[in-house]
């Protein structure tokens, strides 16, 4: 059963994406909310838990989902284009994007 988390480690290279818009939470200026500290601690325990290779974390703090023009998210689409990350893990669907058909 060893062989196959070492397997993982090798085979997954994963991005966590965090996003929070500024429509559901109000921060002050220059901080990072405490929704997004929140989702960046569930995702680094599931890392740990199921032993996987955390390559980076994309952060769109106080950016609506509803478009994909999104720096943190750009900034993944081309990490997975340049096959630097192949696998994404996310809080839940809605923090990769509002547009479920587009997400």
């Amino acid at each position: 059963m060893r062989d196959n988390v070492i397997e993982n480690v090798q085979k997954y290279k994963v991005g966590i994406y965090i996003r929070l818009s500024k429509e559901d939470y109000e921060k002050p200026q220059g901080s990072e909310s405490e929704s997004v500290q929140n989702q960046r601690n569930l995702l680094i325990q599931y890392i740990k838990q199921n032993h996987l290779y955390l390559v980076d974390e994309y952060v769109d703090d106080g950016v609506s989902g509803t478009s994909f023009d999104r720096p943190e998210f750009k900034r993944l689409i081309n990490d997975i284009e340049l096959k630097r990350v192949n696998m994404v893990i996310t809080k839940d669907m809605s923090r990769l994007g509002r547009d479920y058909i587009g997400t």
